[in-house]
């Protein structure tokens, strides 16, 4: 009777209420001390000096379907710029009776890459898909068939642009930086010393200096009337820095290989491609994912700086909408559209990353 009555009495004890939950939560975290006590009361003093002030400004007193001149009788922000601009900016110069076309080109782009997420879809059909994609946004883009006008690729600009040199540099630069990391590492000296130069080479200019020489001296290489597409220079120049710094990222996981792997394929009887394409690739990507990913995140970031080159990428279109005197006042508002246009692309590959992380432990 007694065990019972203290068994009883042991389960209505709860733990205090300042222990646990919330409550419990704050008190580790933020006020564990009197150093991070003072810490999370400046903050949160910080806090309150920015956050009403703009959300204000951002919400309550904006504007966002109005004129420029009614802007400038309003306290808040102008979103106006966006709607009354987003054609040019998301289009640029392309022909504003053909934008359904790049417009369509998009959503393709991003339903393949929306479909292609999902690991069970990897089959040959797959690859099929992505060719009969790139052919349709060709001629969506370039046009000169059937019923659609030609549009020259100097008209591209703005959000397409920056998909196609960011989407496709990343695709063809990724396979190019693990051949130059295999090669690194090869036992045969002249591959291994042409991939160190070309690696050390491109790793050590800035990729401004790179874009430059595509549009500036490259072309003075060329034979008289022979002439290369902007774009394609800026697309190589792109791909060929991103290999250079994957190829680092992926010789990094591929020296963390156990000596053990090697040996266990080559008890097996597998050849040289043989060990790599099925043991140590496989497991030097996975876990180089992190590093490789914050590169491709970096490189997608990147493809802005085609601006120097007179490319109209999304943030070319977006400083030429400023030129407009009757816009020029509010550029916080515009950059912070376009901010979170690429934030929202950053964020697809971050959030597919760790969710390709999980997918691929096996809990070693």
């Amino acid at each position: 009777m007694e065990n019972r009555d203290t068994i009883q009495t042991q389960e209505t004890i709860k733990p205090p209420t300042t222990s646990v939950g919330a409550i419990g939560w704050i008190k580790a975290n933020l006020f564990n001390s009197l150093f991070n006590s003072i810490l999370t009361l400046l903050t949160l003093l910080l806090l309150w000096k920015i956050i009403p002030p703009f959300v204000n400004w951002a919400f309550i007193d904006s504007m966002w379907w109005s004129t420029s001149a009614e802007c400038r009788e309003a306290e808040g922000a102008c979103w106006s710029i966006i709607p009354a601009n987003i054609r040019f900016i998301l289009f640029g110069f392309f022909p504003y009776e053909s934008q359904w076309r790049p417009l369509l080109a998009m959503i393709i782009l991003a339903s393949l890459l929306f479909y292609s997420r999902n690991r069970a879809h990897w089959k040959k059909s797959l690859v099929y898909s992505w060719l009969a994609g790139l052919i349709i946004m060709g001629l969506l883009m370039k046009g000169g068939i059937l019923w659609l006008a030609p549009v020259e690729s100097s008209q591209w600009g703005g959000l397409p642009l920056t998909l196609l040199l960011s989407v496709f540099g990343l695709a063809a630069a990724y396979p190019l930086g693990v051949v130059l990391a295999l090669g690194r590492q090869s036992q045969m000296p002249t591959i291994k010393v042409l991939c160190i130069i070309y690696i050390e080479m491109i790793r050590g200019v800035p990729l401004i200096t790179l874009l430059f020489m595509s549009s500036i001296v490259f072309p003075l290489f060329l034979p008289e009337g022979v002439s290369v597409n902007a774009i394609l220079r800026a697309q190589v120049a792109i791909i060929m820095f991103t290999a250079a710094y994957i190829a680092e990222v992926v010789r990094g996981g591929l020296q963390g290989m156990a000596a053990g792997q090697y040996e266990a394929a080559e008890s097996l009887g597998l050849n040289y491609h043989q060990t790599m394409r099925l043991v140590i690739l496989p497991q030097a990507l996975k876990i180089v994912i992190p590093p490789t990913v914050s590169q491709l995140i970096s490189a997608l970031k990147d493809t802005s700086l085609v601006v120097i080159i007179a490319l109209y990428d999304l943030l070319k279109t977006t400083q030429s909408t400023l030129s407009n005197p009757d816009w020029m006042a509010y550029s916080s508002e515009v950059y912070i559209f376009v901010a979170l246009i690429y934030f929202a692309c950053c964020y697809f590959m971050s959030s597919y990353s760790r969710r390709l992380e999980e997918e691929l432990d096996r809990g070693l």
